[in-house]
């Protein structure tokens, strides 16, 4: 179906561009906001612009913030002895909603996938061997998701880390293996932060 509008069709190609969203979907958001007001349109677009322009890595643990230290890592009474690395920010929401967890995080930022181009070196690792060597570090723990390249990731930060000084865990398996972390019920994600186990090498 042509669109009648270059607009309108350069919005619906931008929204499509988005994961999950199909040209229709784009099309039904695109006319919806047509038929807002101009005020709420230039808000709503405003608010991308702004999150673009104000948000930051957190210089500690690499979860956005819009300060240099996100508030888990100001927190004092946090444990800053144990450090929980995950892929992304959706996965500390979702084990803060668990609230079993009482450390702080390390945010890679994306996880090993050589089918997507991603290696070692895409992701926030040396900051976090950095904090392992320090002294300062009691436990890390895995909570990558249960699939081939968190494995992957796992098995490759487990080398590099020094694990006769620090301990190193990962998530029980109530996590489905294949599964990604942030799709997991908070109960099952929280039994599996408390039931954790040292990490061992498969295979």
């Amino acid at each position: 179906m042509k669109i009648p509008s270059k607009y309108i069709d350069n919005v619906v190609e931008q929204l499509a561009s988005l994961p999950g969203i199909g040209k229709r979907t784009a099309l039904r958001l695109t006319l919806h906001l047509l038929n807002r007001s101009e005020d709420e349109v230039v808000q709503f677009a405003n608010s991308f612009i702004e999150m673009k322009q104000h948000v930051l890595k957190c210089k500690e643990c690499g979860n956005v913030t819009d300060t240099a230290i996100c508030a888990i890592c100001a927190n004092p009474a946090r444990d800053h002895g144990t450090i929980c690395v995950v892929e992304d920010i959706r996965d500390v929401l979702a084990i803060e909603a668990t609230e079993s967890y009482k450390g702080v995080y390390h945010v890679l930022g994306a996880i090993i996938s050589p089918m997507d181009g991603i290696g070692p070196h895409d992701l926030n690792i040396a900051s976090l061997i950095t904090k392992a060597n320090s002294g300062a570090v009691e436990e890390i723990i895995f909570a990558l998701s249960s699939t081939m390249e968190g494995d992957t990731t796992n098995y490759y930060l487990y080398k590099k880390l020094p694990h006769d000084m620090v301990k190193i865990t990962s998530l029980s398996r109530g996590v489905s293996v294949g599964s990604e972390l942030q799709y997991a019920d908070e109960l099952t994600l929280g039994r599996s932060i408390i039931n954790r186990q040292p990490f061992k090498i498969h295979g």
